[in-house]
């Protein structure tokens, strides 16, 4: 009972950091005294001090001796290539995933798709992102490789903190993107090769970044 009580504190301290530092509440740099989130929380120092071990895992977080935790610096080389790794387990776990998806798991995808098509006259970045994730998410639902699947989950968490929303850096990326989520599904759906949907998938990903990037440098 002791041990499923910590964890569930655990559980609860690292939800509390994390919703704040993907929020932007806590911006890089911002220290994170464990005691002071403990009396926040409610909790001991230990569970919190659990929670910090996991964000620094997720890469969140860094933990220097004299220094304690603070919320992970950040730069764009940094965002560069956790977009680049994203595009990589992302693309791998959809194409995993392909044998096995469900007709359920497509009509889901497609909704969502469909949501965010609708969602383009009245942009919401924020809102945008969330239902990215969302039809994504049913694309790799039956990815039998768990790894990889927690590889995907750490990339999206480490790129909310990164930067909130691409989409609102790219003008007409998010209306190209919800056209390339058409054309991803049809070749799910068809039974598309393996490999052939794990390349799509990555090629989605990182036309987004090369979009950004062209913005930037162009």
């Amino acid at each position: 009972m002791t041990d499923t009580v910590s964890t569930s504190k655990s559980q609860l301290a690292y939800e509390w950091i994390h919703e704040r530092i993907v929020g932007h509440r806590f911006t890089p740099g911002y220290r994170l005294v464990l005691s002071q989130i403990a009396a926040e929380l409610g909790v001991s120092v230990v569970p919190v001090r659990e929670a910090i071990r996991r964000l620094e895992a997720e890469g969140l977080v860094t933990f220097e001796k004299n220094v304690g935790a603070q919320v992970a610096l950040v730069d764009e080389d940094e965002y560069v290539t956790t977009m680049q790794t994203l595009a990589v387990v992302e693309g791998a776990a959809t194409g995993f995933s392909t044998p096995f998806t469900t007709p359920a798991d497509i009509a889901e995808a497609r909704r969502v798709n469909e949501e965010m098509r609708a969602s383009l006259d009245r942009f919401d970045p924020h809102r945008f992102t969330e239902l990215n994730e969302q039809f994504h998410a049913a694309l790799f639902a039956r990815c039998p490789n768990e790894h990889i699947v927690d590889l995907v989950h750490r990339g999206w968490s480490r790129l909310r903190m990164l930067r909130d929303s691409t989409f609102s850096f790219v003008p007409g990326r998010a209306q190209q993107s919800v056209a390339e989520h058409d054309r991803l599904l049809d070749l799910v759906e068809s039974r598309a090769d393996a490999l052939e949907v794990e390349l799509a998938a990555r090629r989605h990903r990182l036309a987004t970044l090369d979009a950004l990037l062209a913005m930037q440098h162009g």
